[in-house]
This record gives structure tokens, sequence and C-alpha cells, in this order.
């Protein structure tokens, strides 16, 4: 039992090494005064910092990025929590294949489903990108709603909102005012990891992106195709400290639901 401790704990620490290393070279990189990509790096400048904001390409991709993924998650949230709310109560008939459904494009490559929206929203129906990014983004923002408002209102008492029915309360106004404020922590972790996952997205975005309208990881992708300079590696640490802050913000929404 000693030695598979010990063989495991090794194979952790060579995971973790194996993630860790890329992530602390990126780090590095970005605080080189060269202008290629070096590491070791020589010498120490702040300057691919200042490059991300005069670089016209990532501050389009920027604004594209959070257009899409804020309006594509609230949509997301309009759509999925009444949803995770119908399957929770069992109201609807099929439940375990209407989640299944609801729950599909984590199963399904995320390669796969970028092209399928591209012949089917681009080729096709001849949306206009802007619109084609919304819908590809909102089919992938939606599992996360219904996966952790569904686990939040795995939770709820629904005997209290059937209570304030036998009261006089309409069904409509009990769940505005008794199981919404009760899941809020659980709607909001789910905004956030559907926004991070939104957000970082590239299979779906590198289909349904097209000139002009590129979401930032698509314009990392173009920039370091043909300029390998410090200035990827420093919007990647910036993003990096992003997302680090949202998913703590995350933890601490979920640790505060579960305590209360």
């Amino acid at each position: 039992m000693r030695k598979k401790n010990i063989g495991l704990t090794l194979m952790a620490s060579l995971v973790f090494a194996f993630l860790i290393i890329p992530l602390f070279i990126v780090v590095v990189t970005a605080f080189g005064e060269s202008a290629s990509i070096q590491f070791p790096i020589k010498g120490f400048s702040l300057q691919w910092f200042g490059e991300v904001f005069k670089t016209k390409s990532f501050i389009r991709g920027m604004k594209t990025s959070l257009l899409i993924s804020i309006w594509a998650t609230v949509a997301s949230i309009i759509v999925g929590v009444p949803a995770a709310y119908a399957l929770a109560r069992g109201t609807v008939k099929r439940k375990a294949f209407l989640k299944n459904v609801f729950l599909s494009p984590t199963f399904v490559p995320g390669i796969v489903i970028g092209f399928a929206l591209f012949q089917f929203l681009t080729i096709k129906l001849q949306m206009k990108i802007i619109t084609s990014l919304f819908m590809g983004h909102f089919l992938i923002s939606l599992p996360y709603i219904i996966r952790v408002v569904g686990s939040s209102l795995e939770q709820f008492d629904f005997s209290v909102e059937e209570a304030a029915w036998t009261l006089g309360c309409t069904k409509s106004k009990s769940f505005i005012k008794i199981v919404l404020p009760n899941i809020s922590s659980g709607i909001f972790a789910s905004f956030m990891l559907a926004f991070i996952n939104s957000f970082n997205n590239i299979p779906v975005s590198m289909f349904l992106s097209g000139p002009g309208v590129q979401t930032l990881p698509i314009a990392l992708m173009n920039h370091i195709e043909y300029n390998y300079d410090p200035t990827v590696s420093a919007m990647s640490v910036m993003l990096m400290l992003c997302t680090i802050l949202l998913m703590w913000v995350i933890e601490k929404t979920l640790g505060l639901a579960t305590i209360a």
C-alpha cells in the first residue's frame, strides 16, 4: 500500500510539473527585453504588457469576446435556469432524455460543433458573423447553467415553495421570490463558469469568426502565426490572472452557498 501511495504521489508530481513548467515559461517570457520569445530571458522589461493595449487586433478581439460572452451567458441564464428548474421539479416528460440534450454540447468535440455550426449558420442560413458567434457561444454556455443550477436545485427544499402555493402565492411569484433567492449563488457561479468557457473558447470561435470579427483567442492565434513576440506571453499572463481571479470568486461563492 505504501509503495502504491508513493507511486501515485510521484505520478501526480510529474503531471503537476508537466503543467506548471510550460506556464512558468510563458510567464517568464512575458517580462523579457528581446523582441522574440526567448527562455531564459535576457533582461527585464514590462514593455510587452504595454504592447498588448497597442495591438489593434487584441483590442478588437477583447471587445468582441466580451460582447459575445456576456450576451451568450445572459441568454443561457434566461433559458437555462427555468429549464434546470423544470428538470429538478420533474414537471416534464422524458426528463433524462431532455437533460442529456441540454448537456450534449459537453459530449461532442468542440471542433465538430464548430464545423457543424459553420455549415448550418454561416453557409446554409448565411447569418452575420456576430450572430453566428452569439448562437455558437450560447450553445456551449447553456450546459454549464443546467449543470450548476441543477446542482443548487437538488439542495433546495421544494416543500417551502409548495407551502407558499397553499398560502395563495402563484407559481411564478413563488419561483421569483422563493426559489431564485435560494439558488442565487449557484446562478452566479454558473454565470461565471459559462462566461469563462465562452471567453476562452477556441474550436467554435475558430469556425465562426471572420474578417474583422474575431474573438480574443483567435486574434492571439493569428498574431503568433506572423509575430512570434512576447506580446502573446503578456496577453496570456493577463488572461491567466483574470481566470484565476474569477475561479477564486466562484469558489468563494459556492463555499458560501454550501454554508448557507
